[in-house]
C-alpha cells in the first residue's frame, strides 16, 4: 500500500513539474527540458526529478543549473498546489537514458550485418502487423 502512494505521489510531482516548467519558467539557462521521471522516497520528503535535456551538454548543463536555482520557487509551488503533509525537497538530475539508448541503438547497427533486418521482415512478415 505505501509503495502506490508514493508512485502516485511521484506522478503528481511530475505532473505539476512539467507544468511549472512550461508555464511559469522564465529563466533563459533553462532550454528545451522534458521531466521523464520522479522518484520519491518512502517518507515523501524528498524528490528526485529526472529531466531530458534537448541540446548539447553546455546547453544541458545550463538547464540543470537553471532548475537548481528555481528550486524553492519549485518546492513552494508543488506545496501549495499538491497540499502534502510535508514539501518535497527537490534535487535535479539529468536522465541520460535516451542517449544510452541511442548509443546502443547505433553499436547494434554497427554490430549487425545491415541486411538482417531486411531478412527477417521476409521470414516473418507478420512480425510488423502485431
Amino acid at each position: 500500500m505505501q509503495g502506490k502512494r508514493v508512485d502516485r505521489v511521484g506522478a503528481l510531482v511530475q505532473q505539476e513539474m512539467s507544468r511549472l516548467i512550461v508555464e511559469r519558467t522564465r529563466d533563459p539557462r533553462i532550454g528545451f527540458v522534458t521531466v521523464t521521471h520522479v522518484k520519491m522516497t518512502p517518507d515523501l520528503k524528498s524528490a528526485v526529478v529526472f529531466v531530458s535535456v534537448l541540446g548539447d551538454e553546455k546547453g544541458k548543463l545550463s538547464s540543470i543549473a537553471g532548475l537548481e536555482h528555481a528550486r524553492g520557487f519549485f518546492q513552494r509551488e508543488i506545496g501549495e498546489s499538491l497540499k502534502l503533509r510535508f514539501t518535497p525537497r527537490i534535487q535535479f538530475e539529468l536522465d541520460r537514458s535516451l542517449e544510452r539508448g541511442l548509443e546502443i541503438d547505433r553499436i547494434l547497427r554497427d554490430v549487425l550485418p545491415s541486411g538482417t533486418e531486411a531478412q527477417s521482415e521476409e521470414e516473418n512478415p507478420e512480425a510488423e502487423k502485431q
